[in-house]
């Protein structure tokens, strides 16, 4: 059984799923690149939980169409993969043995920052998937320790993937065409990471609201940068980065996918 590597995907717009971009042109070969895993753990910045981490447990998840004002099209993709409740138990196990507050979920289903790249990573959807949640208010430091509770999946095939996006900022992006002009403060705040991710320095990456140029203006809130964390969390102690692609979209969300080993 192939001990899985983990990632982190910035998901950027529903769009992704449909447009084509060389985002969507890299995911559609991403999973063929990469072992199949026996199920996949996908930590979404849209679904936040308070208090501690929660896990979805349903055997059948929908498709949750959480966005508005987009092509029809996309809000009729259906994707139909089982869920992962015996992932989802342990690791709710795991999690609480590290001392972590954990809640479940009957009926979550998968939010679009889950089923939109994993559409284009696994679109026979013959994979089994559950979410974990970020937690709002938790530093990037808790969501790492949230990500090492849950190495040990790798070990039984289990791919565990952040989705969310390297900078993320919703008012700058109103207006925007997807190739507009990326500005420094997107651009100088992604070399900023990318540097930091590669060379593995966790001590400045936990601490990025404080060291990183234009660091609250790519993350006003920090959900989106959460899932960093939790995938870099569980690729284990002294992971092997690898920055797997960049590109920008709209000027101001940084497509970046990283594989952590």
């Amino acid at each position: 059984m192939a001990h899985m590597p983990t990632l982190f995907i910035s998901h950027g717009s529903p769009m992704l799923a449909i447009q084509e971009s060389p985002a969507h042109r890299f995911l559609l070969g991403l999973g063929k690149a990469l072992p199949k895993p026996t199920a996949i753990l996908v930590a979404s910045a849209h679904w936040e939980s308070v208090g501690g981490p929660a896990l979805s447990l349903t055997p059948d998840p929908e498709t949750i169409h959480d966005f508005g004002g987009f092509p029809r099209a996309l809000s009729e993709i259906q994707y139909g993969a089982p869920g992962a409740p015996e992932t989802a138990a342990r690791a709710t196990d795991f999690l609480q043995r590290e001392g972590l507050t954990v809640k479940t979920n009957a009926t979550r289903g998968l939010d679009h920052g889950a089923w939109v790249p994993l559409s284009l990573m696994y679109p026979q959807a013959d994979i089994p998937v559950a979410q974990i949640s970020v937690v709002r208010g938790a530093t990037p430091e808790e969501h790492l320790r949230i990500g090492r509770a849950l190495s040990q999946l790798r070990e039984d095939g289990v791919l565990v993937m952040g989705s969310g996006s390297l900078t993320h900022n919703l008012y700058e992006l109103r207006g925007h065409d997807i190739n507009a002009p990326v500005p420094p403060w997107v651009t100088d705040f992604a070399t900023w990471m990318n540097e930091r991710l590669e060379r593995n320095d966790s001590e400045s990456l936990v601490n990025f609201y404080e060291n990183a140029p234009f660091a609250k203006r790519n993350h006003p809130s920090g959900e989106h940068i959460s899932p960093l964390f939790v995938a870099m969390g569980a690729a284990g102690e002294a992971p092997t980065i690898k920055h797997l692609h960049g590109s920008y979209e709209y000027g101001v969300l940084a497509m970046d996918i990283y594989g952590f080993e």
